[in-house]
């Protein structure tokens, strides 16, 4: 394509940092960045997102966060709304 070359992946960074959280709810943003291969910054903002869509919650313990998964959530896109986050994570990070 003429030395372009698009880049992309099937996996949003969104539903990455969703599977961190899962591995491990207890992870810093420092830890779940690194994990994801993102920025902090990247990092701190995806959650953000995902809690106020209801993906997520978060708890604070003592200094730090911990993260709960609303698993009933339906996934984003129309095509495939009627499967629940939980479908994903069962399959992603089992």
């Amino acid at each position: 394509m003429g030395g372009y070359e698009r880049k992309w992946a099937f996996v949003t960074s969104h539903a990455v940092v969703l599977i961190e959280v899962a591995r491990d709810p207890a992870a810093t943003v420092r830890e779940l960045a690194e994990r994801s291969k993102l920025t902090e910054r990247q990092t701190h903002r995806v959650l953000g997102d995902l809690v106020v869509e209801g993906y997520l919650s978060r708890e604070r313990v003592g200094r730090r966060n911990r993260y709960r998964i609303n698993e009933a959530q339906p996934l984003r896109h129309p095509a495939v709304a009627e499967h629940r986050i939980g479908e994903l994570l069962a399959a992603l990070a089992p």
